[in-house]
């Protein structure tokens, strides 16, 4: 019934169009674009550069609508945009859940009225089509290798992120544990903010409070290094408290060449935002198999991460800021 509903939404809606078809100001006709979308997890410039990624695409094909909605870190909010999106005749989802194990049911019901790929975060106990993104215990190794060049003689570390049963926070942590494994540096715990950054920074706060001999305070989110650093920063303890990163925040990498954030491991964004779109408008618009369409029988994509240190911030910086401004034109 709910299928039903949905394609007698989307035939009433190419009926208003003219029966896909629209009038210019010339009296002509346009074919209507296949809307395609993008859900994010939560709100982070990060995102800003996946819709520069993704707005790129739609420029360079011309036969697509790209719709990005902005996710608030729980699945109730994301369940509303995919099925406000599916109502409104939305043909592939791009989208980052939120939590592995609730959204598998849902990726189930969307994938009957739509093609749906996740993004950045995987649910892969789901029927969705691919993953497109980091190899998260790859990326959580190098954020684990990155601690040891930063900690040379080992000591106490806090993990900080957002939502610690998202896939990729599971990912990363697991990395982080395999690479530091052995090397001195103890793990205190994992604490999470709901992707609140107030409560990020709380959470560092406190943990300089309670551990005075902590050694580095890590964040898994791209919020969450920035949260720490000016905990760091506000108790007098820069120099002495080394703070690890992960994702490319613009404080982010302006901390690391002032030598304030040891390093960082960045995704690429953008990428995720171009080829997401690029993948979904092969099999909405084109109706390409996902064989066809590049998906390998792993259904997992992986795009590469790198280890930025200091003097590569800024650089990093600036062409991150060229992907943001590209989203206006």
């Amino acid at each position: 019934m709910r299928k039903l509903i949905l394609s007698c939404l989307a035939v009433l809606g190419l009926l208003a169009l003219g029966c896909g078809k629209s009038s210019d100001s010339s009296g002509g006709s346009t074919a209507v674009k296949t809307k395609l979308s993008f859900i994010t997890n939560v709100s982070a410039d990060f995102w800003a550069y996946a819709e520069a990624g993704a707005r790129a695409a739609e420029r360079e094909f011309g036969d697509i609508e790209v719709i990005f909605r902005t996710g608030d870190g729980t699945t109730t909010k994301q369940k509303q945009i995919v099925d406000d999106l599916l109502a409104a005749g939305v043909e592939g989802i791009a989208i980052s859940p939120t939590s592995a194990r609730n959204q598998v049911r849902m990726i189930n019901d969307w994938v009957e009225d739509a093609h749906v790929i996740t993004v950045d975060s995987d649910a892969p106990g789901s029927n969705r089509i691919t993953y497109l993104g980091t190899d998260n215990v790859a990326a959580g190794r190098q954020l684990g290798e990155l601690a040891k060049e930063a900690l040379p003689d080992g000591g106490k570390v806090m993990v900080f992120v957002g939502i610690k049963d998202q896939q990729n926070a599971i990912e990363r942590f697991q990395g982080f544990n395999e690479a530091i494994a052995g090397s001195g540096i103890e793990v205190i715990d994992l604490r999470t903010d709901g992707a609140d950054s107030a409560k990020a920074r709380a959470n560092a706060e406190d943990t300089l409070t309670a551990h005075p001999d902590i050694a580095g305070l890590v964040g898994l989110w791209s919020y969450n290094a920035p949260a720490c650093l000016e905990a760091v920063r506000a108790a007098g303890l820069l120099g002495k408290v080394q703070v690890l990163a992960f994702d490319e925040a613009p404080k982010t990498l302006e901390a690391i060449d002032a030598g304030e954030i040891f390093g960082t491991v960045v995704q690429d964004p953008f990428t995720f935002g171009y080829d997401s779109m690029a993948l979904l408008r092969a099999l909405a618009v084109k109706e390409m198999s996902p064989a066809d369409a590049g998906v390998p029988e792993s259904k997992i994509i992986h795009v590469g991460t790198k280890v930025l240190r200091k003097g590569e911030g800024l650089a990093y910086k600036a062409q991150c800021d060229a992907w943001k401004a590209s989203i206006a034109n």
